[in-house]
């Protein structure tokens, strides 16, 4: 599967790895560069220096034909506005957003 995560924190550099394992076409994109660099050295994965919610950065990181984003940065708001780009403009079929904050999940879902 093509996927890209978004976030390179210890929760995606940890997802990356396993699926990287898994023989999946991993994209991952993070604002911070060192991150990005630590994990393209470590792991057979592409990597995005951007903001995750920005349509141009999806695009350049493949959302244009990828199978799934998950979203785990550290913004709720990131990772949900990411999810609702990437079903929008790209279509991807899969997307899962991490959100810490049950305050934001409940008034999302109303």
């Amino acid at each position: 599967m093509k996927i890209i995560i978004l976030g390179a924190g210890q929760v995606g550099g940890t997802l990356a790895e396993n699926l990287v394992g898994e023989n999946n076409d991993i994209t991952v994109v993070d604002t911070n560069g060192e991150r990005l660099r630590t994990l393209q050295d470590k792991f057979d994965l592409r990597v995005v220096q951007g903001h995750g919610s920005h349509p141009r950065v999806l695009r350049e990181a493949g959302a244009d034909d990828a199978d799934m984003l998950v979203a785990v940065t550290s913004s709720d708001e990131t990772n949900m506005v990411a999810c609702q780009v990437a079903y929008s403009l790209f279509n991807t079929p899969n997307r899962i957003a991490r959100i810490s904050s049950l305050t934001r999940l409940r008034a999302r879902c109303r």
